[in-house]
């Protein structure tokens, strides 16, 4: 099958430190991902001052304050950019950031390899259009949004010159984290049947089953949230994977990869030594005299299958021995 793209999601579990974007960078790049995806935004230009938190992240944060407050805390300097641009670089993981206004999508534009769009940005008509002059392949996420939404946000993109081949649609549902009953894993396939795109899995739940289980329903890209360590404070870290589970999470999507094979059914290169010593072959039952003729009473089926198939019982029944067998001989 296609190999999956991975993409760890570091977001603002930085906590506006470089230091500890750059550890997530290493934990990214020891776990083998193919991105490590920040979050490029300025606070004043995403989000009114007066503009409420989310359950989730008064619940993972433990402070009431405004979106505003709590992101202005967790932007990311130009000069940070450039840092963690060039240590992805050094470490051997490629930089890839979701841009969240206008300055941030210019700012960005020479800087990936192509576009992620996030689920609350995917009613963002002027957003959309902003991305798609862009003209590089497009990763858009779809929480929170129905089908119509999502087709609409397509049309948009391919209206302003994007080619749906270089589009990818993300299933999400954005609640960190995520109940299982609210997963939805379907509506991945949904999207793949009604729009003829490439589909993967943003995922928000907790542990690495999902996302592995989305590659087996044909995700290509998948993205998951990771951290250094889940009790530290902040919106997102506790609905995020720390290093080892992100490894763990890697390795599986890989193993399931080549699991997955190419759909025809035939004997392994690794199974092709157990045929013999699994099937079976007719063989004497009793001992049997040349010109007896073979019947259900002399003879039987057992291992090894190096001799007559059982499939050809019916062609043995009624024949007559061509030379003496011993009980227990192959025929």
């Amino acid at each position: 099958m296609k190999r999956t793209l991975i993409i760890a999601e570091a977001g603002v579990n930085h906590n506006g430190d470089i230091n500890i974007a750059k550890k997530l960078v290493d934990a990214a790049a020891d776990a083998g991902v193919d991105y490590v995806k920040f979050q490029t935004f300025k606070a004043d230009k995403l989000v009114n001052k007066d503009a409420k938190q989310a359950d989730y992240q008064i619940e993972n944060t433990g402070v009431v304050e405004s979106q505003y407050q709590m992101l202005k805390r967790l932007e990311l300097t130009d000069e940070n950019h450039h840092i963690l641009i060039d240590y992805c670089d050094k470490k051997g993981v490629k930089f890839l950031s979701t841009a969240f206004d206008f300055e941030s999508i210019e700012f960005l534009k020479d800087k990936l390899d192509f576009y992620k769009i996030p689920s609350g940005e995917i009613t963002n008509l002027p957003y959309l259009i902003k991305v798609a002059k862009l003209k590089l392949p497009i990763v858009m996420s779809t929480g929170m949004a129905n089908m119509q939404e999502v087709k609409e946000a397509l049309a948009v993109l391919i209206a302003h010159g994007i080619n749906k081949e270089d589009v990818t649609i993300l299933h999400c549902n954005t609640e960190y984290p995520t109940p299982m009953k609210d997963v939805n894993l379907l509506a991945m396939k949904t999207i793949e049947k009604e729009l003829g795109v490439e589909i993967g899995y943003s995922d928000h739940t907790l542990g690495i089953e999902i996302p592995i289980s989305a590659v087996t329903l044909g995700a290509t890209v998948i993205e998951k949230h990771f951290t250094i360590d889940k009790t530290m404070e902040g919106p997102d870290h506790k609905a995020s994977l720390e290093p080892n589970e992100l490894k763990a999470m890697v390795a599986g999507i890989r193993a399931i990869e080549l699991a997955m094979g190419n759909g025809i059914k035939t004997p392994s290169e690794s199974e092709q030594k157990n045929i013999k010593i699994a099937r079976k072959s007719i063989v004497a039952l009793t001992d049997i005299k040349e010109g007896e003729v073979f019947n259900e009473s002399n003879i039987t089926v057992k291992r090894p299958g190096t001799g007559i198939s059982p499939m050809k019982w019916n062609e043995v029944l009624g024949s007559r021995a061509s030379r003496n067998y011993k009980a227990d001989e192959l025929l």
